[in-house]
């Protein structure tokens, strides 16, 4: 059937539903800090509590349901680290709590913060994330006949890089900046991303080329 339009309002009714239909989806997708996980949560006293957890990187928190449903929020202060197995990737994650200068503490000394441990070695990989809005423009129609913008949640990683006196450092971003790190061995990691086709703005790629620059050493 056609409308007024024609044959336009057909399409452009049809991705009318598929935008809705996107930020419905959206609506209802979860992200990993937003669901609770089985894992188990190591104090600085030294108690060991299992149950179901639940992380916030942004404040540092990370809360803890007993079997009996009692549940406690713990800062980065009170905790050694936390494990939890993520079903949403089938795998355990560890996340640990490092003194770090930043993060909007507003503190001018380190001060513990939680970091995922995502490799480790001479060279260890470090990764917070968040969740951020962000603003998209649809395609235009018919030579900009329908446009529209629209929001989406995003989950954003941002990486650090902790060396073996124990400084974390932000990592830039700059792949220049990654193998100027890795000294020596940089010209043999350079080929090994190539050969791999590796991006280092890859989560699970700048793991493999930590990674291997690790097992060089």
């Amino acid at each position: 059937m056609r409308g007024r339009n024609g044959k336009r309002f057909g399409i452009s009714g049809a991705m009318v539903m598929l935008l809705m239909m996107g930020c419905l989806t959206q609506a209802f997708a979860q992200f990993p800090s937003e669901l609770w996980h089985e894992g188990k949560i190591v104090l600085v006293e030294g108690d060991t509590l299992k149950g179901l957890v639940k992380y916030d990187l942004p404040q540092n928190l990370v809360q803890y349901t007993a079997r009996d449903n009692r549940t406690e929020a713990f800062s980065a202060r009170k905790v050694l680290f936390f494990e939890i197995y993520d079903t949403s990737v089938r795998r355990y994650r560890q996340f640990f709590a490092l003194p770090y200068m930043g993060m909007g503490t507003g503190a001018d000394y380190k001060a513990p913060i939680f970091f995922e441990l995502l490799t480790e070695g001479k060279m260890t990989l470090l990764c917070r994330e968040s969740l951020e809005t962000r603003m998209y423009n649809s395609s235009p129609y018919y030579g900009g006949y329908y446009n529209n913008s629209y929001s989406r949640v995003v989950l954003v990683h941002t990486y650090y890089l902790l060396d073996e006196n124990g400084n974390i450092s932000e990592f830039t971003g700059n792949k220049s900046d990654l193998l100027q790190r890795m000294g020596k061995k940089s010209e043999e990691v350079e080929k090994y991303m190539k050969e791999n086709r590796l991006k280092y703005d890859d989560p699970y790629d700048f793991v493999r080329i930590v990674a291997y620059y690790n097992s060089l050493m």
